[in-house]
C-alpha cells in the first residue's frame, strides 16, 4: 500500500493523460465487443462534442490544480481534517476511508446538490442531454460544471483532510469508474447486480441517464454504490426499458452540437415530467 501511495504522490502528469485515454480506449473497445445498445450513430462525431468537453474539463482541472495542491499539503502539515482526527489506523485503512469520504463529498453531494438546485441542473444538463450514452459520455460536462465540481472536491480536500497522494489516487479511480459506468457495455445481469451492492455498475448509472423522472434523479454514485443506499436514492429499472436524454430537452440535433451545448445552461428552466415507477427492487 505505501508503494501505491507514494506513485500516486508524485505521479507524472504523462501517466495521468495515459490513465485518461486508455481508459476510453479500452472501453471503445470492449464496446464493439460487448455493447448494450446497438447504435446507430457514428461514433466519431457522436465522440467529438463529448471529447471537447473532456478537454475543457482536462483543461480547468489543470489550471486549478495549484488550489489542490496546496490545500492537501496545508491539511498534511496541520495536520486537519477527519481522516487526521481519528484515531491512529492502519495505512489501507487510512487510504480507503479517505477515498471513500472524498466520493461522498466531492461526488455524490456535487452531483445530488446539481440535480435538486435548478441553475445547476441547467448546467448539469449538458451531461444528460446524449441520446447515445458510451464511455465518451464520461467527461461531458460544461466547463461551468467542471468548476463547480471541482470546488466540492476542493470542499472535499479540506475537511476530510485527505494528502495529494489519495488525491491522485482517488481522481485516476473516478476517471476509470466513470468511464466503465457510461461504456456501452453488456455485464450478465447477476455480475451487475452484486457488483451493484458496493459499486456503482453499468446497469445501476445506466438508469440515472433514462429520460424521465424519478429515474434521473437517482443513482447519484461515481466510485461507491453506498450513498445511494444509505441515502435512499438508489432504483432500478430494466436496462432494455432505459431511454436515454432527457425530455425537456429532445432535440438530438442540437444535443450534439458544441455551440448549443454551450448556451444550454443559459436556457429558462423547463419542468421536467414524471412517469410512473416501471420497476423497483
Amino acid at each position: 500500500m505505501e508503494s501505491i501511495i507514494n506513485y500516486f504522490e508524485t505521479i507524472p502528469t504523462l501517466h495521468r493523460s495515459l490513465i485518461l485515454v486508455g481508459g476510453i480506449t479500452l472501453f471503445w473497445l470492449l464496446e464493439g465487443i460487448l455493447p448494450l445498445f446497438k447504435f446507430t450513430y457514428k461514433k466519431w462525431n457522436h465522440a467529438l462534442p463529448n471529447i471537447f468537453f473532456t478537454l475543457t474539463t482536462v483543461v480547468i482541472n489543470f489550471g486549478l490544480a495549484f488550489l489542490l495542491l496546496s490545500t492537501a499539503d496545508w491539511v498534511k502539515v496541520n495536520d486537519f481534517g477527519i481522516i487526521n482526527w481519528l484515531p491512529e489506523m492502519p495505512l489501507w485503512l487510512y487510504a480507503l476511508l479517505g477515498v471513500l469520504l472524498l466520493d461522498f463529498v466531492g461526488a455524490y453531494l456535487p452531483h445530488y446538490v446539481e440535480h435538486k438546485v435548478k441553475v445547476l441542473w441547467m448546467v448539469h444538463l449538458v451531461h444528460h442531454t446524449d441520446h447515445n450514452v458510451d464511455t465518451t459520455t464520461a467527461n461531458r460536462h460544461h466547463p461551468l460544471e467542471s468548476v463547480i465540481r471541482f470546488v466540492f472536491t476542493l470542499f472535499g480536500v479540506f475537511i476530510i483532510g485527505t494528502p495529494i497522494a489519495l488525491v491522485f489516487l482517488y481522481q485516476s479511480m473516478s476517471l476509470i469508474a466513470t468511464q466503465f459506468t457510461h461504456a456501452n457495455i453488456k455485464m450478465p445481469r447477476t455480475l451487475d447486480k452484486l457488483m451493484s451492492y458496493v459499486l456503482v455498475s453499468p446497469d445501476m448509472h445506466k438508469v440515472h441517464h433514462h429520460y424521465v423522472l424519478p429515474y434521473t434523479d437517482s443513482n447519484y454514485g461515481n466510485i461507491f454504490s453506498i450513498w445511494d443506499r444509505m441515502f435512499g436514492t438508489f432504483m432500478v429499472l430494466d436496462r432494455e426499458k432505459i431511454v436515454y436524454g432527457v425530455d425537456t430537452f429532445p432535440d438530438e440535433v442540437a444535443n450534439g452540437n458544441i455551440g448549443e451545448l454551450l448556451k444550454q445552461p443559459f436556457h429558462k428552466y423547463r419542468k421536467p415530467t414524471t412517469s410512473s415507477i416501471e420497476a423497483v427492487e
